[in-house]
């Protein structure tokens, strides 16, 4: 059983949703990304969504798109980031990870060696934005035979159609965007998402994590309401960018936004 598997079983059998942040890997500076993902688990993070920088991040707003920037300053690489993870899995050896970005630095990497390398590191699960699933049979097989779950995303636009061939070669969870745009734009319509969700679920039983809009406690715990994980990433990456001169002050702002919401999740 994955470790992704494993923490929704655990969290089913409490009554409890999983709480997934995302922060970009090396934003603002390298040193902090470690110490900031043992703060998430500390302040209440179930599973943690890695960004890795890239230079055209093209389904993220300008909130993140300026914190891979910020990470791309220190030349930061897909190696760097496999790096941050080994040494995470020191202390940690329980929280799921998953790596969240783009295909052209795996393709770069090589997919056997980034495969073997995730593995090694302790990488749980592996979200490409653009990789859609007609083209990513022989991916998905070298990536499950690592045991790395390949998480996909889901949109508004999706058709049921479509999500089922999608669930289909999916593993660990689905990711649904709760918004049409890029990261960080719209306004939740959380029955709208509801609705979306009750379709889903005839198609899968794999778990349905939701992320774009989630902004405070109270949207977190009115998603948490409906699916089974809540995501958020633009309002951690934006207390981030507002101190990214004060490291420290910036793991205390994200993981104040953490406990609120999983104060009001756990309600």
């Amino acid at each position: 059983m994955s470790r992704i598997q494993q923490c929704f079983e655990q969290l089913d059998s409490a009554g409890r949703k999983a709480l997934i942040p995302y922060v970009t890997a090396g934003d603002p500076e390298p040193g902090m990304t470690v110490p900031l993902m043992h703060d998430l688990v500390e302040a209440g993070a179930d599973i943690i969504e890695l960004g890795v920088p890239f230079s055209d991040p093209m389904a993220d707003g300008p909130i993140i798109q300026l914190a891979m920037e910020r990470a791309l300053v220190h030349h930061l690489r897909l190696a760097d980031v496999l790096d941050m993870v080994s040494v995470f899995r020191q202390t940690n050896k329980v929280t799921p990870v998953v790596l969240m970005g783009y295909l052209n630095p795996v393709e770069r990497m090589g997919y056997n060696v980034f495969a073997d390398a995730a593995k090694t590191a302790g990488v749980d699960g592996v979200l490409t934005v653009d990789l859609p699933p007609e083209e990513a049979d022989d991916i998905v097989d070298l990536f499950q035979a690592r045991g790395l779950d390949t998480i996909y995303l889901l949109s508004p636009t999706t058709t049921l159609a479509r999500a089922a061939k999608i669930c289909k070669r999916a593993s660990g969870y689905v990711y649904y965007v709760s918004l049409k745009g890029v990261t960080g734009s719209g306004a939740l319509d959380v029955n709208a998402v509801a609705n979306k969700l009750e379709g889903l679920r005839t198609i899968t039983t794999l778990p349905i994590g939701v992320g774009f809009g989630i902004r405070d406690g109270a949207t977190a715990a009115a998603v948490a309401s409906i699916a089974d994980g809540v995501v958020v990433g633009s309002v951690l990456v934006s207390q981030i960018a507002a101190h990214a001169q004060q490291p420290e002050q910036a793991r205390q702002a994200v993981c104040n936004v953490i406990r609120e919401m999983r104060s009001a999740m756990d309600v």
